[in-house]
């Protein structure tokens, strides 16, 4: 029995570990956002911190909303926004729960703490 649990935790685990890396959510690289944006691929940059409450809400949905198909084409850059103050500064970016996307290289569109899917989802689009 402790076996079958143990080994349902591994495939729960793998899953997981496997649908992370298929959302296209990745930590915040200069050198790779610059030839993203470069080639005119559609890019958010996620500003958020551990510590943050609207980000903690925001966090699964930005999540879930990755896996979709419809956004698969997008890359979201999560930048920490207790280490990425160069970034911060370059982005004009005050806050953390805050992205900003970008199509065909140009900034688009904005947001700053939202917290509902819908909203989420309207800004992500944007990208597209």
């Amino acid at each position: 029995m402790k076996k079958n649990s143990v080994k349902s935790a591994s495939v729960v685990l793998l899953l997981l570990l496997a649908g992370s890396a298929l959302a296209n959510e990745v930590p915040f690289n200069q050198a790779a956002f610059d030839q993203a944006r470069a080639a005119g691929k559609p890019v958010v940059v996620y500003f958020h911190a551990d510590w943050c409450p609207t980000c903690r809400v925001q966090q699964p949905i930005v999540a879930r909303l990755a896996l979709e198909p419809v956004f698969k084409p997008v890359t979201i850059y999560e930048a920490d926004f207790d280490t990425e103050t160069a970034l911060e500064k370059t982005m004009n970016v005050s806050q953390q729960s805050t992205f900003v996307v970008f199509k065909q290289g140009h900034e688009v569109t904005r947001s700053t703490g939202q917290t509902q899917e819908p909203a989420i989802r309207a800004v992500l689009q944007q990208a597209l």
